[in-house]
């Protein structure tokens, strides 16, 4: 690891951290000033929100960083020209098809009828901070993006102490408020980012300057860009369905159905939150390694990448081991920050091998992604899922395993999912040295 890969590590990391801690104040004041049912209400749009973000973004900060670390300089002026001209089109297409979807959407009838149209608002601050994002992970610019995170929950909460602390308003306008704040503070981040950005870009015109076809352009942003929305539509999609599923087997087990949700609640609701918050680490990582590999990858530096991999899992290594001993020895302590004698402190002890594989999944899927592998990426998802889901509705319907049987069915499929990623990568990463017949009688 260099000296620029370990600094951009380390901000992104301590900047992540800062996030993390300052989204659990956004979500106390939340929840003091909305009311259970006015953060049950803004909890439930968020998804929606996550989608639409999703499809803008169009994955561009990671083909953006994967193009930008792969070539040179001089072509990198021709290269954000075009990228430029594509997210407004795109974006575009995005507003159009949002004026004419988002009054068929029958989520939208619940909150005020401003909202559909103050969300459209994002579509083009997305598109257009996504390529700023990706040229500074390209250049590996980290600090600019480490800033970028942590402006995004410290405006946040700035902007809604000053709403709430000067007025008070009806349920659905302090819901669109609390909601408007999220489009303030993504409005803040695109000034940040797209300004510096407009200033680098017209820095390269006055190097040399290689002009690259469009064709060719847009074919390497989509190669990337559409099979990692894909998998984030995915996983968005059976994150949403795993509610249900587990609620269903649980069901088939002889549980009542308020029991079941209770149950998932306390799944959902305190042993992930515990579990998956020092994952902030692994997507830092994820974060610097895109262009990393990417960078390194194209240069056919392959042992250099072998290094590299053995670092990060060494890394994750070091860190995984003792926060899954804290989960597994203090699980009642940590679960009783939530609800007292929980049993989801049984579901954080029975969840270790989940997290600690989740650790290795997200920095591996960067390799992958860097590898030019995001399609094998996608399909990993897809085989560990559907194994994951079919285990956890036949041993959760299971009357002598219940929500047992469902976190077996969770491990192994991240179990799965983690060799399938490390099994990709070796492989890869061993093609370009492999020797043929005739190179190997000439040496």
């Amino acid at each position: 690891m260099n000296k620029t890969f370990l600094t951009g590590t380390i901000m992104l990391i301590v900047a992540a951290f800062l996030g993390e801690c300052l989204e659990f104040l956004i979500n106390m004041l939340l929840a003091r000033e909305l009311g259970e049912t006015g953060l049950g209400m803004y909890m439930s749009i968020l998804p929606t929100i996550v989608f639409l973000v999703v499809v803008a973004s169009m994955e561009l900060p990671v083909s953006v960083s994967k193009a930008v670390a792969e070539r040179e300089p001089a072509s990198h002026h021709s290269f954000l020209a075009h990228t430029l001209r594509f997210g407004t089109a795109f974006a575009t297409a995005c507003l159009v098809a949002g004026f004419i979807v988002f009054p068929l959407i029958p989520v939208f009838d619940q909150y005020h009828p401003s909202l559909p149209w103050l969300l459209l608002i994002l579509v083009p601050i997305i598109s257009f901070s996504s390529i700023a994002r990706g040229y500074y992970m390209g250049i590996q610019r980290m600090g600019k993006i480490a800033i970028a995170n942590f402006l995004r929950r410290a405006v946040q909460l700035v902007l809604l102490i000053a709403v709430f602390q000067w007025f008070r308003f009806e349920e659905d306008v302090a819901i669109l408020l609390s909601l408007c704040t999220l489009i303030g503070t993504e409005l803040i981040v695109f000034l940040y980012l797209f300004i510096g950005f407009l200033k680098e870009w017209s820095g390269l015109k006055k190097i040399p300057k290689t002009t690259l076809n469009k064709k060719s352009v847009l074919d390497t942003l989509l190669s990337v860009s559409l099979p990692t929305t894909g998998l984030r539509i995915f996983h968005a999609a059976s994150f949403a369905a795993k509610p249900f599923l587990i609620k269903a087997a649980l069901m088939n087990a002889g549980v009542l159905e308020a029991q079941a949700t209770a149950q998932y609640g306390k799944l959902a609701g305190v042993a992930f939150t515990i579990g998956f918050f020092p994952a902030f680490i692994a997507h830092s990582l994820l974060i610097i390694l895109i262009p990393t590999v990417s960078e390194a990858y194209a240069k056919k530096d392959i042992m250099s990448l072998d290094i590299l991999l053995r670092r990060v899992m060494l890394f994750t290594f070091v860190y995984a081991i003792p926060v899954i001993m804290v989960f597994y020895f203090f699980s009642e302590d940590l679960t009783s920050l939530f609800f007292k004698n929980s049993p989801a402190s049984i579901y954080l002890q029975l969840l270790v091998p989940y997290f600690f594989f989740h650790f290795f999944v997200i920095p591996m899927q960067a390799f992958l992604i860097g590898l030019g592998l995001v399609k094998d990426a996608f399909l990993h998802s897809i085989w560990s899922t559907v194994l994951s889901f079919l285990l956890m509705y036949f041993l959760g319907s299971l009357p002598s395993l219940q929500m047992d049987g469902i976190i077996i069915g969770m491990n192994t499929g991240v179990v799965l999912l983690t060799l399938m990623h490390y099994t990709t990568i070796r492989y890869q990463m061993a093609k370009p040295v492999r020797l043929s017949w005739p190179d190997m009688r000439h040496t």
